[in-house]
């Protein structure tokens, strides 16, 4: 179930950038962590494109899994998303903005270590707004039958993982790491580094991949007999006169900084990916074999979960307290005019959200042709009145919301559950999807009325000036 909690969000103080290699890119790309508003969540923003296009961290963008955690929204892409993200979530942070000028981060030295230390020089800091959680209740399980990977959650005072790791090397055996306590992070996971097997490395290789990849960000392990051909291969790509297998089985002299570095690596990857259910979990994960693709599956699982919870959340509104805007003030804003108007009051708003109420009564004029003898309030009506709280927001962008008309680009997913009868009190509540841009707004849109959520809708409009030409 979703909790508020008492503990307020935070973001970073201030923002700091860092630059490096991509690890399957090898493009050279700067990193910037910039401080996000309240109920931001973590977002990746494109700044080598044009428009500067916006990738919520959320699981539904997920579209591969192959060697990384990665991302698409439209046709823009961001790879190997789940360093970050852990760094982020390891440093208790609820709200970021990660600006990139390429399609994948830096790699640094494979693990989370110089995102962590970066987020720890700039500092974290409250913002007035409290965190929610999603608390477990009972035990949530996913299990890919392909691989046997299998990851539960189960109830927890707090936030931990288990990963049990087995990839049938002798080199590598089984292995486990725990974090009983977000606060040991960076400590104990953070600089656990990425890794790959000798065999995974020559088909990377041949395909194209990891041309950012050297022997300082990540960790080899020789599961086969390094032939002759293979090392002087090996010795080209790393650039490197000499090359060992030391005895631990890792190719030249890097040092593990952990016996069970593997499993604490894979650790932070789950961590990373189920960053992207949008929330955080109160419980504990326990992985058995863990991967990118049923860590990601396992997200959009518990995404959709929390999503549908969301839904049928019925928000509370005190509606004695003197509204923000009556229906004088909205006439000012909205070109609307009765019986047309139908919006009586705007309760909230923010840059992101706006709050509005009809109180809808037996003198409305579409109840005498509809269904007069069981009057019934028009769904369409209902995503109009919806509409028009939505444009009130849209129109206090501009200076003169007076010269302005909202005009309707499209609705989707629009669904109706429950009737509005005369009576009622009709409450209309709509969150930005994405940022105003062009005076075009993207919403989504729920409508409640005695407890019960009426209806709900994904709608976009624009306004544009009165003098303009409407075709």
């Amino acid at each position: 179930m979703i909790e508020t909690v008492s503990v307020k969000q935070k973001t970073i103080a201030s923002e700091i950038s860092m630059t490096g290699v991509g690890l399957h890119t090898g493009k050279n790309v700067t990193l910037t962590f910039k401080p996000a508003p309240e109920n931001n969540g973590f977002t990746f923003v494109r700044k080598d494109l044009e428009g500067c296009p916006v990738i919520e961290a959320d699981a539904i963008y997920v579209n591969n899994t192959q060697r990384g955690t990665n991302l698409e929204k439209l046709g823009v892409r961001i790879q190997t998303s789940e360093h970050i993200l852990a760094a982020l979530v390891g440093m208790d942070v609820d709200n970021a903005i990660i600006e990139l000028d390429a399609s994948e981060p830096p790699i640094m030295d494979g693990s989370s270590k110089f995102f962590v230390e970066a987020i720890e020089k700039v500092g974290v800091i409250s913002q007035n707004a409290c965190r929610e959680e999603y608390v477990v209740t009972d035990v949530i399980s996913f299990t890919d039958e392909d691989t046997g990977s299998e990851i539960i959650v189960m109830p927890a005072d707090e936030y931990q993982i288990t990963t049990m790791v087995d990839f049938g090397t002798k080199v590598l055996g089984t292995q486990n790491a725990t974090l009983k306590h977000l606060r040991d992070f960076k400590e104990e996971i953070s600089s656990a580094r990425t890794f790959s097997f000798l065999h995974e490395l020559e088909m990377l290789l041949d395909n194209g991949l990891i041309k950012g990849g050297d022997l300082n960000n990540a960790i080899i392990y020789v599961d086969k007999p390094l032939s002759k051909d293979i090392l002087n291969k090996l010795k080209g790509v790393f650039k490197k006169d000499n090359l060992a297998i030391k005895p631990n089985g890792i190719l030249d002299n890097l040092t593990l900084h952990y016996p069970n570095e593997a499993a604490r690596h894979k650790l932070l990857d789950v961590m990373g990916d189920l960053a992207l259910i949008g929330m955080r979990i109160r419980g504990k994960i326990i992985a058995n074999k863990p991967g990118h693709h049923v860590n990601t599956q396992f997200a959009k699982k518990l995404s959709k979960m929390i999503k549908n919870e969301k839904r049928n959340y019925i928000p509370k509104f005190d509606l004695n307290q003197p509204p923000l805007m009556d229906i004088n003030q909205i006439m000012k804003i909205l070109p609307h005019r009765p019986p047309f108007l139908l919006v009586d009051r705007i309760i909230e708003m923010s840059d992101k959200h706006v709050v509005g109420m009809k109180n809808v009564t037996m003198n409305e004029s579409y109840f005498i042709g509809h269904f007069p003898d069981a009057p019934v309030m028009p769904g369409v009506l209902q995503i109009e009145a919806m509409a028009q709280s939505g444009g009130i927001l849209v129109l206090s962008t501009v200076p003169d919301p007076e010269n302005y008309l909202t005009l309707f680009m499209k609705m989707d997913n629009v669904k109706f559950k429950h009737p509005v009868l005369p009576g009622d009190t009709l409450i209309f509540n709509l969150s930005l999807i994405s940022p105003i841009r062009r005076g075009i707004c993207h919403m989504q849109g729920y409508a409640y009325a005695n407890g019960k959520l009426t209806c709900e809708a994904e709608l976009m409009a624009q306004i544009v000036k009165k003098t303009k030409q409407l075709s």
